[in-house]
């Protein structure tokens, strides 16, 4: 009885216990179900099949749970392990994540020339948090309005903003107004805003086609939706917790791909749904186009000019 005790402790030392599975509480910033939640919660269910055992993703909800200018926060203390935000929803807490808009290379292009650990930086050391990963590549913005101009100049025009678009629109002479995406369709409603921006995805999820009568072509910038993981939270994962979540992201960001079509076939619907299209002549064209990118990175060398010309390098094919 002895030798089967001794031999059992034996055994016993000799297997490395088994790690106890992890969850993770998730929240995103947008409406559930909606353009921009899908990809995180995609990316939720991928984590739940591939990581049993080692790591899972308790999908909270979205603006219901924690509102959306507050989600950067709630990240960054912890009170959420993960989030699906946005640059433009936590810009105070990084001044500098406004230059991601400003991308014309992809997430994978980023990863592979240094980008990505630049930004990753930046979110740890002003932020407490893991830049985990972005989708929104190859989605552009775009300027809604009621109604219609011929040139591009909106001065006089109320347009609804987020920090993405401010320095912009303040250069072509509107006048931004900052309000969260669910407060849209009523300021429209009642006349407070000319129009907003917002990419060429989702409008139409949102109902704010029935209060718009114009959509400005081209489209400018580039939507960056990112996944954040509380540091501390990450630090404390295993290595296999890790790898799983850093394998769906990256899952994740490939599906971006499909965008392009996505972005034709939305501009289909919104003409159906009586969206007209502006186009300016070459020129105009030119100023709007030019307009954007200047403005954006003005923007960010006014924040910090050597890290502004550091990640134009990087994020600028």
């Amino acid at each position: 009885m002895k030798y089967i005790a001794a031999t059992a402790i034996t055994l016993a030392l000799a297997v490395p216990a088994m790690a106890e599975e992890v969850t993770l509480r998730g929240v995103t910033a947008f409406a559930a179900g909606t353009t921009f939640s899908r990809p995180f919660e995609a990316f939720v269910a991928r984590v739940n099949e591939t990581g049993a055992g080692v790591v899972q993703i308790e999908f909270v909800g979205g603006p219901e749970a924690v509102p959306t200018f507050e989600l950067g926060n709630a990240v960054s203390t912890g009170i959420v392990d993960i989030a699906n935000n946005t640059t433009a929803f936590y810009a105070p807490l990084l001044p500098m994540g406004g230059a991601l808009k400003l991308a014309t290379t992809t997430i994978q292009e980023q990863r592979a020339n240094g980008c990505f650990n630049m930004i990753d930086a930046m979110h740890r050391e002003q932020m407490n948090v893991k830049y985990l990963a972005r989708t929104g590549d190859n989605i552009q913005f775009h300027i809604y309005l009621t109604s219609e101009v011929k040139a591009p100049d909106l001065s006089g025009l109320t347009i609804r903003t987020t920090p993405v678009y401010r320095a912009m629109l303040e250069a072509l002479g509107a006048t931004p107004v900052q309000t969260a995406p669910g407060e849209v369709y009523t300021a429209l409603e009642r006349g407070s805003i000319d129009g907003y921006g917002w990419p060429v995805q989702g409008v139409l999820d949102l109902g704010w086609d029935e209060q718009t009568k114009f959509r400005i072509d081209p489209g400018f910038y580039q939507v960056d939706v990112n996944f954040l993981v509380n540091l501390d939270r990450w630090n404390s994962l295993s290595d296999e917790a890790k790898a799983v979540l850093q394998a769906a992201a990256e899952w994740t960001e490939a599906q971006s791909a499909e965008n392009i079509a996505i972005n034709a076939a939305e501009a289909v619907k919104q003409a159906e749904a009586g969206i007209q299209t502006i186009t300016f002549d070459a020129a105009g064209t030119a100023l709007w186009s030019e307009t954007a990118q200047e403005a954006g990175w003005a923007e960010m060398a006014a924040i910090d000019a050597a890290k502004a010309e550091a990640l134009r390098a990087c994020l600028v094919k």
